[in-house]
């Protein structure tokens, strides 16, 4: 096939390897700014072209033939440099500009990511965002994503991650909650009590516990710091969204776990008139949340100037993370 018989087939052949990380012509339509029937009507007569069939379609899904699955892997990588090379030219001149689609967890987007857009996008006018959040695991690259920020322990290595800040996980109650139940002085003392979980992983109504390095003096020799203790807990409430354990810790609800980024601040009035009260604060919570927020963005040659710039703004404005307000925990 001659270029001239080739080139205007070419946006066809990009709207297949769209086709084949969204697996959806509705996506796929809707990240190329088209309409579904007509995506659907292009890739029809891509396959009249060829002479073969390229999808499979059902009611239920969309899958490429080996035929389709063929010409998608030859045909990525090089759609993949053109996008590097053009994004790579046009950030040669000017300000940055440009969309960034960006999903974050719903907690931290709403409580910390909010205001740092803003004023991001005060900044840099010609900059656009498409903001996302959504607890679940996003695949950036099959689902058009240029960044994602994410608590964790250890990014994947097929990306590009960013260091914004350290965080940690913070086991809480109310006072009310504590001087009606009693306070717990050790891990094993939580079986007794009303514990609310947060849904995520493999964990299944239990708890690891670690034990912090010595913290005081008076402390008795046997007192290991790395001693592990794991206990089964029972409560009336799991939920996969930490606000929602946020607010039942605040109406006393039971003993809860929440990330440093969603306990309440002192600057809010609720938090002053309930606050909330550090657990067992010599042990730690294994395997639910990470230690550090970073953002992550599949591995690419060139980063887009419009992402580096937006990620600079986020490590200035995450620098000193997290300075929750508590109070120390009452005498048992």
């Amino acid at each position: 096939m001659s270029s001239d018989q080739l080139s205007p087939l070419v946006a066809d052949l990009h709207l297949l390897t769209v086709l084949a990380a969204t697996r959806s012509f509705t996506e796929a339509a809707r990240r190329l700014g088209v309409s579904k029937a007509s995506a659907s009507m292009r890739i029809s007569e891509l396959e009249r072209a060829a002479g073969v069939l390229l999808v499979r379609r059902t009611t239920r899904s969309v899958g490429l033939t080996e035929a389709g699955q063929q010409l998608v892997n030859e045909m990525q990588p090089a759609f993949e440099r053109i996008s590097e090379s053009y994004t790579a030219v046009k950030d040669l001149v000017g300000a940055p500009r440009g969309l960034i689609r960006v999903t974050a967890p719903v907690a931290l987007g709403r409580q910390h990511l909010a205001p740092c857009v803003a004023a991001f996008l005060q900044r840099f006018p010609d900059i656009h965002i498409e903001l996302e959040l959504t607890d679940r695991f996003v695949n950036l690259a099959n689902e058009g994503f240029d960044l994602a920020i994410r608590h964790t322990n250890a990014p994947p290595e097929t990306h590009v991650a960013w260091v914004l800040c350290e965080t940690r996980s913070i086991l809480l109650a109310s006072p009310q909650y504590l001087a009606r139940r009693g306070v717990p002085s050790h891990p094993s003392d939580l079986a007794a009590h009303d514990c609310l979980l947060y849904l995520g992983g493999s964990h299944s109504g239990s708890w690891t516990f670690v034990r912090h390095a010595v913290r005081s003096s008076k402390r008795k020799s046997a007192d290991k710091a790395g001693e592990r203790v794991g206990v089964n807990i029972t409560g009336s409430l799991k939920a996969n969204n930490s606000e929602v354990l946020r607010d039942a810790l605040v109406a006393g609800l039971g003993i809860g776990l929440l990330p440093d980024f969603s306990v309440p601040s002192g600057a809010s009035g609720q938090a002053q008139r309930q606050p909330l009260v550090e657990v067992l604060p010599d042990w730690q919570v294994q395997g639910f949340f990470g230690e550090h927020i970073y953002a992550l963005r599949p591995w690419s040659a060139q980063v887009p100037k419009a992402v580096q710039c937006f990620v600079e703004h986020l490590r200035h404005s995450f620098a000193h993370g997290f300075s929750p307000a508590l109070k120390s925990q009452p005498a048992r």
